[in-house]
């Protein structure tokens, strides 16, 4: 049976990934960031897993205003990046698993979720600086599964909704029944705002709750509303529903191992967290 062994959550900053083309990651600038990846390599090495299933939300490379789902899961045998016009070189395509990914889309459907379905998907720098901040080296040995939630036209799903679909998803894995070792990613933010009035804003007392509470209080995160994230985190501070996601798929017992949080790159909060994942042990009914 398939085993999820724990999560990372990541920012996906563009500037991060150019960070990295010119080597900079020892500049007084970027190294507290690129340091806060250190134990995230150890866990790496330490708990080797097979596959990641990706939390992200897509920026305009797969999806545009015109047809822009509210979750979308791909189910390609391999995920391409394609130039997104922020300066950042191309990065290489992804391995898929296309037969877990139709395991999560049936259960998703089973539980209600209107998912759409991706056969063909480009995957933006919302997966692939993730990718390259923890695997950094030109090998990325785990297989992926994207699934994209909206959280750029409005209206956005709630957070509740969004704890809901990562649960779904952690049931789906767990019944999977291959033997595989998968961990969870969630991508994005904390506080940051791009644009209007309130371009770089930062909130690192709100940072600071949710980072207090993805690990052992996430329900607390579900409390808040869409607007509630926006006024208290920026309008791309919405992000944080990736990180909700990601966290409602951890369905054992689950405990903080790491953080770092940062700021700013690029006016943005920039937060790490690994949790660990123990399995529950189900007693069987005579």
């Amino acid at each position: 049976m398939a085993r999820i062994i724990g999560g990372v959550a990541s920012t996906h900053v563009p500037a991060i990934g150019k960070a990295i083309a010119e080597k900079k990651q020892n500049d007084p600038y970027w190294k507290p960031f690129f340091q806060g990846f250190d134990y995230v390599h150890q866990w790496l090495a330490r708990e080797k897993p097979d596959v990641a299933v990706v939390f992200y939300n897509d920026h305009g490379l797969n999806f545009f205003l015109d047809k822009l789902p509210t979750f979308a899961i791909g189910a390609a045998s391999e995920y391409r990046n394609e130039d997104e016009g922020w300066g950042i070189p191309v990065s290489r395509s992804l391995k898929g698993y296309p037969e877990l990914s139709w395991h999560l889309i049936n259960q998703l459907v089973a539980d209600e979720f209107d998912i759409t379905v991706c056969q063909e998907m480009l995957v933006d720098h919302a997966v692939t600086i993730p990718m390259a901040l923890m695997w950094p080296g030109e090998t990325r040995p785990v297989r992926i599964v994207p699934v994209s939630i909206n959280t750029v036209q409005h209206p956005l799903p709630s957070v509740a909704r969004c704890f809901k679909l990562g649960q779904s998803i952690g049931r789906a894995i767990d019944s999977f029944a291959e033997n595989l070792r998968v961990m969870i990613v969630g991508t994005g933010g904390l506080s940051h705002q791009l644009d209007g009035k309130r371009a770089g804003f930062i909130n690192k007392e709100f940072d600071m709750l949710c980072l207090d509470k993805i690990a052992n209080d996430p329900l607390a995160l579900t409390r808040y509303s869409i607007h509630d994230i926006v006024a208290e985190a920026g309008a791309q501070g919405v992000e944080l529903l990736n990180w909700v996601a990601m966290r409602g798929a951890l369905t054992g017992k689950v405990s903080e191992a790491h953080r770092n949080y940062h700021i700013p790159i690029s006016n943005t909060a920039a937060a790490t967290v690994v949790l660990n994942n123990q399995a529950i042990e189900r007693r069987k009914v005579a």
